[in-house]
Formats: C-alpha cells, structure tokens, sequence
C-alpha cells in the first residue's frame, strides 16, 4: 500500500514539474521574441509585453522551484512540510508584476508628455503579437488543468499570470493598430500615442492582478481560510457517527495540503477503543470532503449519542471501500 501511495505522489510531482518546466520555456521563447520584436520596432507597448514576458519568465521559474520543494516530506525544522513554498513563490511572482508596472508607467509618461518616439506599426510587430497570444492560450490551458489536477497554488498562479498575458498581448495589438492607422489616415495622427496607451493599459491589468495574488499568498500565509474551506469539514465531523459534537476546529493551508485539528465530543460512556475508532472515523469523514488533508483529533466526554445519521453510514462505508 505505502509503495503504491509513493508510487502516486511521484506521477503527481512529475506532472507538476513538467507543466511548470514547460512554462519557464515558453516564457522565454516569448521574452526573446518581444524584446527582438520591440527594439526593432520601437514599440513601447511590445517592450512592455517583454518586460511582463521578462517578469514571468522569473515567476515560472520560482514556480518550478515551489512546486520541487513545496511536496518535500515533513523534516525536524519543517514539521508541517513544505507546502507554504508555494504561498512565498506566489507572492515574490506579486512583486515582481509590481516592479514592471512601474517602469511601464514611467517609459509611458515619458513618450506621451517628455519626448514622443515613432513606432513602426509592422507586420512583424503584429505576428510576434499574435504568436505571443496563441502560446499564452496554449500554456494557459496546460497549468490550469495541472493546478485542479494537484490543488497547486503555484501552477495556478503561473496560469493567471499567462492568461494576464492574453488580455495585455491583445490591447498590445489594439495600439499597434492605432498607430497604423495614425499614418494612413488623415485626421487620425492622435493616434500615434496609441501604443503608450496600450502599455498603460497593460499596467492597469498588470496591477489589478498583483494585487488579487497578493492578498490571496498573505492570507495563506498568515493562515488565513475561507469559509468555504472550514464548512464542510465541519459539517463532515459533525454527521460522523459517534461525533456528539465538536469545537475548537482549526484549519490551515500550506501549499496544496490542509491541515486540520479538532476537538470533538462522545459519549462519556464509551470505552477507549471506541473512541479512538470514532477519531478514526472523523478523518475519514474529514477526507472526503478535504482529499488532501492532515488530521488530528482530541476526544473529549460529552452528551449521551442520540443517533446514527444516513449521512455518517455513508461516508463511513466510503471510507471502508
């Protein structure tokens, strides 16, 4: 049983790794494309597009890193395990997206009120863009699937930050073809300030995404859940057959693993091996609505058991099979 739980959680480590080592390629192919693309072009709104590529180039490897650390074992310094790896990468990945929405913001205010910089609106320019958001799509699709596949915070951070990508390569676009338009259209020369204004607009979606990863790796980081986390698992104790009742329920998250502690109550009449059979009980009861769980459960004497409910033979008999 042990080799083939083993067994598992390695496939589970290798496909994590692989879908995060496929997007640190894909991160630099895109960076090398646009940087080429935008020094050629002059284009500040394809240099930002490298910048961000730049940006998640850096978050996909420190996903690579999280995802091969976070499933380490529990050690003597590290008692939970090393799942919170995952909450840090995610928010360096948030500082690194708030570094380059500075310098966009600054280059932009440069070309659009200091020193105005004529922009080759080129089909070059266009097909690095549209490349840019087909392999965004593309990677996108693969690190969602990953991240549900593994409950990996990580991988699904990794995928925000490609579909970020998707909205920003695409206004990108837009103000390349402002500024094409400024140059065959007579009455249209406003438009030259189109790709400055795509890069801003990549700034503002650059910024509202920081800050949703960002509060999201602190809550996690200090612990934080929500209560669509903590419910069913305490509805899962309470309907366990033997459980009179429960308190003291604490629940945290590191990585994709949730640990879980509890207080729960039998009947005072119970011998020891019951009760332990009743503890046993709750963590089945508590894995099938949390898979990934580490439980642990204090008994305590309480009230006389009234009753079996349907719903605790039936998880029980999960738990069996």
């Amino acid at each position: 049983m042990s080799m083939k739980i083993s067994t598992s959680n390695w496939s589970a480590r290798a496909e994590k790794i692989w879908a995060a080592g496929s997007s640190v390629a894909a991160a630099l192919f895109l960076t090398g494309l646009k940087t080429v693309a935008g020094l050629a072009t002059n284009s500040l709104g394809i240099l930002a597009e490298a910048a961000h590529s730049a940006r998640a180039l850096g978050a996909a490897l420190m996903t690579l890193f999280a995802v091969r650390v976070s499933d380490r074992p529990a050690d003597e310094k590290h008692t939970f395990g090393h799942g919170k790896v995952e909450n840090l990468s995610a928010l360096f990945e948030t500082l690194l997206l708030l570094i380059t929405c500075a310098w966009i913001v600054a280059e932009s205010y440069r070309r659009l009120f200091v020193e105005a910089e004529q922009v080759e609106a080129s089909p070059w320019a266009f097909a690095v863009m549209a490349t840019s958001i087909v392999v965004d799509i593309s990677r996108t699709r693969v690190l969602r699937r990953a991240a549900r596949k593994h409950d990996s915070q990580a991988l699904e951070a990794d995928a925000l930050h490609f579909e970020t990508d998707i909205w920003s390569s695409s206004v990108v676009l837009l103000g390349l073809a402002g500024v094409w338009l400024a140059g065959r259209r007579p009455g249209l020369e406003w438009l030259q300030s189109a790709d400055a204004l795509a890069a801003l607009g990549v700034a503002v979606m650059v910024v509202m995404v920081s800050f949703r990863l960002g509060m999201r790796a602190v809550q996690h980081l200090l612990d934080g859940v929500e209560p669509s986390v903590t419910r069913p698992i305490a509805d899962a104790i309470l309907t366990t057959d033997g459980v009179t009742g429960f308190h003291q329920l604490r629940v945290r998250t590191a990585g994709p693993q949730t640990y879980v502690d509890v207080h729960i109550l039998v009947d005072r009449r119970k011998t020891l091996s019951e009760a332990h059979a009743i503890a046993q009980r709750v963590r089945c009861s508590v894995r099938a609505v949390e898979r990934r769980s580490d439980i642990v459960v204090h008994i305590e004497p309480g009230r006389r058991e009234t009753g079996r409910a349907p719903e605790a033979e039936r998880r029980e008999e999960e738990c069996r099979s």
